[in-house]
């Protein structure tokens, strides 16, 4: 199949790449993602190229033209470099397979771009542009699958994820980022071989569950995870929320409602001047996981309703768990599970309010995090109750505008005793230890409860509350 390409669509570096391979007698064609791209009307990042080049070849050929390159994909055939701002990737045509009982790809370079497009994960992916000529190969009906909006293997699935079993995660990254429907003998084949996705770094799981959370349609990449068995893998919490409703219906359908709350969350992300630049992993995973302590805490009280005590505290330490078998990084993980932690606070705040006081702690409480627990909040009302619903984005609305007061008055995010540890030590004639760290806990107390009341002040309720506990020459 060939089709020409109006050359302003590609980035000049590919075309010059590709004379520059001619030149020297070697074939080089744009592969994969960038292609797939193109008619999607889509930028490509990242630009990936196949050649029948040997690595040591692809360095010579480079060497003098690229602005940097490295090497350190170069056991598996790939040469990476850096033109023009743009970071490039240059691939000997290859079978890569996985040994069963290794984590390690097995490979073996080839010589024919047909069997190198062969072994790709998917038809949609299994697309050439050959440089500089830019004539299409398509071997495998690419372009008709994504205009089918379908992803299907170019061999058989079986075949394709014994030599990756990531690709099955990729099956359900590409469902959510792309909106492709899997074809049935892919469905199949994933829900048959979830097991093998065990075998997999954990690194790599995790780096498509970013990719996949962050989609334009994460909810479709989650419930393929879930239908085919390798949430149970990756993230068992989550399809262990299918609890059992009763036949009186007394709690909702909390797999059902979480994954409403993320999509709800990926609608409250701002734009990318705003507080929560989307698409943002962190809101989004926790409003995922938000509910995921709800299984272990179920009770069905005399009166037939049912109860979750404190899942948000069992939810939050479930989360972190989970992120730290997948490899997360500590930041990534702190975020998320706050988040998780603080998901019902916000429902104390009734007809009443809350006190200056409960409205503090909520900010300090929620740190640098306040800005995503807001949508997190928001996020968590899916009633279909309209009354209900705008009782609780009323009252939502109220907390926000007194913290907006609040914060006008003070500095709500920097909340702090009036008093340092320095001060409290000269005040009560103590050194260093954890007497310091109790006076210090007194204060900022103190100063929650009541705002700033000056150093006088805060000075003399000190040495009251030492006094009373013995500590220091107060005593």
């Amino acid at each position: 199949m060939t089709q020409l390409f109006d050359t302003s669509s590609l980035h000049p570096v590919s075309l010059e790449l590709g004379r520059l391979f001619a030149d020297a007698g070697y074939e080089l064609s744009l592969v994969g993602g960038p292609v797939r791209d193109l008619f999607l009307d889509r930028d490509a990042l990242d630009l990936d190229f196949t050649t029948d080049a040997t690595p040591d070849q692809t360095l010579a050929v480079i060497k003098k033209w690229a602005d940097a390159h490295w090497e350190i994909g170069k056991d598996f055939g790939t040469i990476g470099m850096r033109k023009a701002g743009l970071q490039l990737e240059v691939t000997t045509y290859r079978a890569e397979a996985y040994d069963p009982d290794s984590r390690k790809p097995v490979v073996a370079f080839g010589d024919d771009l047909t069997e190198d497009l062969r072994r790709r994960d998917f038809t949609v992916n299994a697309m050439a542009l050959r440089l500089p000529d830019l004539e299409l190969v398509d071997p495998f009906g690419g372009i008709k699958d994504l205009h089918a909006g379908v992803l299907r293997t170019p061999g058989t699935p079986e075949d394709s994820f014994t030599d990756d079993p990531l690709r099955m995660m990729r099956a359900a990254r590409f469902s959510s980022q792309l909106g492709l429907d899997v074809a049935e003998p892919v469905r199949e084949a994933m829900t048959a071989m979830a097991q093998r996705l065990e075998i997999v770094s954990a690194e790599r799981v995790r780096e498509e569950l970013v990719k996949l959370v962050c989609g334009a349609y994460p909810r479709r990449g989650i419930e393929l995870m879930t239908d085919t068995g390798l949430a149970e893998i990756v993230l068992p919490e989550v399809p262990a929320l299918k609890l059992e409703t009763d036949e009186a219906h007394h709690h909702k359908d909390v797999y059902q409602h979480s994954l409403t709350v993320m999509e709800q969350a990926a609608e409250k992300e701002s734009d990318a001047d705003g507080p929560v630049p989307g698409p943002d992993f962190a809101l989004r995973f926790a409003a995922l996981m938000h509910d995921v302590g709800k299984p272990a805490t179920r009770r069905f009280e005399p009166s037939g309703a049912v109860s979750f005590r404190h899942h948000e505290l069992v939810g939050a330490k479930l989360a972190r768990k989970r992120m730290k078998a997948l490899r997360f990084d500590n930041d990534t993980i702190k975020k998320v599970t706050r988040l998780v932690e603080l998901h019902m606070r916000f429902y104390g705040y009734g007809d009443a309010g809350w006190t200056d006081s409960a409205v503090r702690r909520y900010v300090r409480d929620a740190g640098d995090q306040l800005e995503r627990l807001h949508r997190l909040t928001r996020s968590d009302v899916t009633t279909r109750n309209k009354r209900k619903a705008a009782k609780l984005a009323n009252a939502y609305d109220d907390l926000e505008r007194r913290i907006a007061e609040l914060r006008e008055q003070e500095q709500l995010e920097a909340v702090r005793p009036e008093l340092d540890g320095q001060q409290i030590m000269e005040i009560l004639g103590i050194g260093p230890g954890p007497e310091v760290g109790r006076a210090y806990k007194f204060l900022l107390e103190m100063r929650l409860d009541e705002g700033a009341v000056g150093k006088d002040v805060a000075r003399e309720r000190l040495i009251e509350w030492a006094t009373s506990k013995g500590i220091g020459a107060a005593s």
